[in-house]
């Protein structure tokens, strides 16, 4: 007999309010499944629990609810903001979730004497002008890359900047005047280039040209044939750019987006217009419940999409479908972003081309993302079959190591489901307190530090795969002989072979340590190399940033019992580290503040 208790509706309903405010539905396990906002909560929550419910949505989600509480808010504006933040928190399962609630980069100019171009993403405290956002990283150094072969303006670090004595390459390659050099270039001539750059940045490709004509007449006068020659190709250049990689128009700031919807995939396709110039586009696939309408999709799209408090929000946003509430939501917007938004249909010339364009490549988009869930299907179809799972697999795991002979090791856990990589659970592990380059050690506390704390058993994996042979794979076998919970995961080992070539792997089962035949050719063992491709990538990728990071922390920073005052007054007397590095103990017991046995510390520490 079950120990659940069903949910009283009728005691929940008969004390709940008519004002607005947000409610959340939890299962017997305590997971919210569901966030709902209403403008009257008894209203809306009742027709939940009304005696023919036609959703098979409502259905299944009704049977599930164990509890549910309700938060009142004062207006439908609060009510659409708390339900935002109330989905990124808990992720309800029957919610649509957008997976992508990053912030967006843009294009820096620096206020300094010699302004610099810069990638930046993240709060804008830094001084200076800030253009986009731009819908990727990839997008800023594509445009980045543009503009250093137009206007040459440094890109490069202030540090960098201050300490150079002579140019550097890039201004032997004209792409920067070399304002770190004095006598290369005027401050004038510098901010003229600046100047240029910031019309072009703002879209005023026009006036850039007809400046640019203006400067090279001027220098053909005044017999500057070569100043004439350099503004002749930035216009030839600047043409070229115009005509191959921006697509223009006269909208000056706004975002288009396309949509696509079928069998249970939506495809949303965002196109970027600020100052006149498409920036770029993004493609969006959010996590869709079962059995809901595409006006409910892309609603909670758009919401979530806008109030992740990382994006500007535009003043004009065409949209393929129209919104149930939105008269609401653009006054949300309004208020969040300080200024009028509004939403369009895209139902005139400019906006409808766009439109149709988000609209296309949305569709193709679905079509892609389609094909690769049937490619990834077939695969976990084959895999299945080769080992002979009952059950359909839901959820791989690879771990992998990475160092350099044995100094600042990584190790990565991968986690696929059946639709590919699922990044938001990816883990590393810095790997601390094992004899240097034991691999065996580190894929010990890998796994010990991974599963010490599991307590959902769809976080256990139906699959473990230990990238390395024998000696890896024995390592996790010791640490699952002991394994308490009910769902054991199967351990698999992928030793590379001699020749370490793809395609010639070996699939080592846990316990007997029988190899799987794969031909090179099976799908099911392309999988099993994806997987493991990943795990390496992503511990190599760890690794590089830790290396990275030693290379910038100084090896007094992590001394025991050595504060700042301490580093100072050592670096002050033995005359920097390199003194301290060269300095026997008895001469670091002789610095002021540090004594005989904390010389001894420190010495150790520094050779060691």
């Amino acid at each position: 007999m079950s120990d659940t208790i069903e949910f009283d509706s009728k005691a929940f309903l008969k004390d709940l309010t008519n004002q607005p405010g947000v409610y959340r539905m939890y299962n017997h396990k305590q997971d919210v499944i569901y966030v709902g906002k209403a403008k009257n909560l008894k209203n809306r929550v009742s027709s939940y629990f009304r005696s023919q419910v036609d959703s098979i949505k409502t259905q299944s989600l009704v049977k599930q609810i164990a509890h549910m509480d309700v938060t009142v808010v004062h207006s439908e504006a609060e009510a659409f903001i708390l339900e935002n933040n109330f989905i990124k928190k808990y992720k309800p399962r029957y919610n649509v979730l957008l997976r992508d609630d990053k912030s967006y980069p843009f294009i820096f100019l620096s206020d300094h004497q010699h302004p610099r171009l810069a990638n930046h993403r993240g709060p804008k405290k830094l001084k200076g002008e800030y253009f986009g956002p731009y819908p990727s990283a990839w997008a800023v150094r594509e445009s980045l890359r543009t503009m250093q072969r137009i206007f040459p303006i440094r890109q490069c670090e202030d540090s960098y900047y201050r300490a150079r004595s002579r140019p550097c390459l890039q201004y032997q390659l004209q792409r920067c005047a070399g304002p770190c050099v004095e006598g290369l270039v005027s401050d004038e001539d510098y901010q003229a280039q600046v100047d240029l750059a910031r019309m072009f940045l703002k879209g005023k490709n026009k006036q850039v040209i007809d400046s640019l004509v203006q400067h090279m007449e001027r220098a053909s006068t005044d017999l500057r044939f070569e100043a004439a020659a350099r503004y002749r190709d930035q216009i030839s250049a600047l043409n070229k750019v115009q005509e191959q990689q921006w697509v223009s128009g006269n909208q000056e700031e706004m975002d288009v987006f396309g949509f696509a919807y079928r069998n249970g995939i939506a495809s949303i396709q965002g196109l970027f217009i600020r100052d006149n110039k498409l920036l770029g586009s993004k493609s969006f696939y959010p996590k869709v419940p079962a059995d809901v309408t595409e006006e409910e999709v892309f609603q909670s799209f758009i919401l979530q999409f806008y109030l992740a408090g990382n994006k500007v929000i535009p003043k004009q946003i065409v949209t393929p479908l129209e919104l149930n509430e939105q008269g609401a939501i653009e006054e949300l917007l309004t208020k969040e972003a300080g200024r009028r938004i509004q939403f369009y249909r895209g139902a005139r010339d400019e906006k409808r081309r766009y439109l149709d364009l988000a609209n296309t490549n949305a569709e193709n988009a679905l079509i892609a993302k389609q094909g690769q869930q049937k490619s990834v299907f077939a695969r976990y179809t084959e895999l299945e079959k080769i080992l002979e799972f009952e059950q359909p697999i839901q959820r791989m795991e690879c771990f992998d190591i990475s160092h350099t002979s044995g100094q600042l090791t990584v190790a990565s856990c991968v986690v696929f489901n059946r639709e590919g990589p699922f990044k938001a659970d990816y883990r590393r592990f810095n790997i601390e307190g094992i004899t240097p380059g034991d691999d065996y050690a580190a894929m010990a506390q890998a796994l010990a530090r991974r599963y010490r704390d599991v307590k959902d058993d769809s976080k256990i994996p139906d699959i473990l795969f230990i990238d390395g042979g024998k000696g890896q794979l024995t390592q996790a076998e010791d640490y699952f002989e002991d394994w308490k919970h009910e769902k054991k995961p199967l351990l698999i080992g992928v030793a590379k072979g001699s020749s370490r070539k793809a395609g010639l792997e070996t699939l080592i089962l846990a316990g007997n340590h029988a190899t799987i035949p794969l031909s090179g050719d099976s799908i099911a063992l392309h999988l099993i190399q994806h997987i493991r491709d990943e795990s390496h990538r992503f511990a190599i990728t760890g690794h590089r940033a830790r290396r990275q990071k030693d290379k910038k922390t100084s090896k007094l920073e992590s001394i025991p019992g050595v504060g700042a005052k301490r580093r100072q007054s050592l670096l002050k007397y033995m005359g920097g580290l390199q003194g301290i590095l060269q300095a026997s103990r008895s001469e670091i017991a002789n610095v002021p503040g540090i004594s005989a046995e904390l010389a001894d510390t420190i010495y150790d520490h520094i050779h060691n």
